[in-house]
């Protein structure tokens, strides 16, 4: 069983050497990146995973995004990832801990109203199977890069209450607070 740290714990330049063996120097260039690009990651939400001998193998961050509706109102969401674990360790476990913790700090912030629905770009099946992750609403959103729709996924209580169309990117809270 791994033992789950806070990522704050981390030295952020761990972070990025774990984020490069995982998805490989390029990474920057993915479409989630630019998502989220210009916020930072939410401290009480990220995790990291050490194994047996105490080493850092697996990281998951979860970033404060928004999905801006064609009259320019931003939806908050929360971004699910990366979800990182060193080549060799990949497969034990690590990423489905990672997940579980999360999104279990992401259901249990608030009690008196539900969670800001969750999005990530990830393989349909096991996101959906595990995690409730769907496609079911996101085949209007748009991303700012390339991207496969069917592995745009959230996941959410209501579905009804997210756009049906609309463009992801950071979630700019000022732009939110003068509409």
């Amino acid at each position: 069983m791994p033992s789950l740290i806070p990522l704050a714990n981390v030295p952020p330049e761990m972070i990025e050497q774990l984020l490069d063996r995982a998805f490989g120097p390029g990474r920057h260039a993915r479409t989630a990146y630019r998502i989220r690009e210009g916020t930072d990651w939410l401290p009480g939400l990220s995790f990291a995973a050490l194994d047996d001998d105490e080493m850092l193998v697996g990281t998951i961050q979860i970033w404060p995004v928004a999905l801006t509706d064609p009259q320019g109102r931003q939806h908050p969401l929360l971004m699910v990832g990366p979800v990182a674990v060193v080549p060799e360790h990949q497969g034990e476990g690590y990423g489905k801990a990672l997940m579980i913790a999360s999104l279990d700090a992401i259901d249990g912030m608030s009690s008196e109203q539900p969670a800001l629905p969750q999005v990530l770009i990830g393989d349909p099946d096991y996101y959906g199977r595990f995690f409730g992750f769907h496609a079911d609403a996101t085949g209007g959103w748009h991303c700012p890069g390339p991207n496969d729709p069917a592995r745009l996924l959230v996941r959410t209580k209501n579905t009804a209450v997210l756009p049906q169309e609309g463009m992801l990117g950071p979630w700019m809270p000022a732009i939110a607070e003068n509409r």
